[in-house]
């Protein structure tokens, strides 16, 4: 269990343990299709930051690995095809994360918020560009920033 999380209810934390596999399923599936290297890079990326993330967000990411494979593929199966439809859905999902994480200790907040930025800027350089290494697509680039979640860094302490 994830210290930060002792005083959140199961189904808040399961919204945090989804966030960084949803956010790489609608990175990935931002131009409609979703590709192997950017399944292999979200998996990559998060098996990545089990030892090399923030700290404070290790313990996290080791919670999120355990099955981040299993859940992205899980998403994929069951979200619709539609890119539009898909971004909908996972947008109002991880809205809930502006109610949780004001919950959380400030700096965890603030270092997990600019860490799912992060990988969605990775899962989006995943593919296209040359050898496929740092381009983003126009529908990527608009969703990268995750503005459908609140900067931590704006909450009152």
């Amino acid at each position: 269990m994830v210290e930060e999380f002792k005083t959140l209810r199961d189904d808040e934390i399961e919204v945090l343990l989804n966030a960084p596999v949803l956010v790489s399923v609608m990175i990935a599936g931002a131009d409609d299709k979703i590709d192997k290297t950017e399944i292999t890079q979200a998996v990559e990326i998060a098996n990545s930051k089990q030892a090399r993330a923030r700290e404070q967000l290790i313990e996290y990411y080791r919670e999120v690995g355990k099955d981040f494979q299993a859940k992205f593929e899980k998403y994929v199966a069951e979200l619709p095809d539609n890119a539009s439809a898909r971004t909908d859905l996972i947008s109002t999902e991880l809205r809930k994360l502006n109610h949780i994480l004001p919950k959380l200790e400030h700096n965890f907040a603030v270092k997990l918020y600019a860490s799912l930025k992060e990988m969605a800027k990775k899962v989006a350089e995943a593919s296209g560009g040359v050898l496929g290494y740092m381009s983003v697509s126009y529908e990527e680039a608009k969703l990268m920033e995750l503005g459908m979640i609140e900067d931590p860094d704006t909450f009152e302490q």
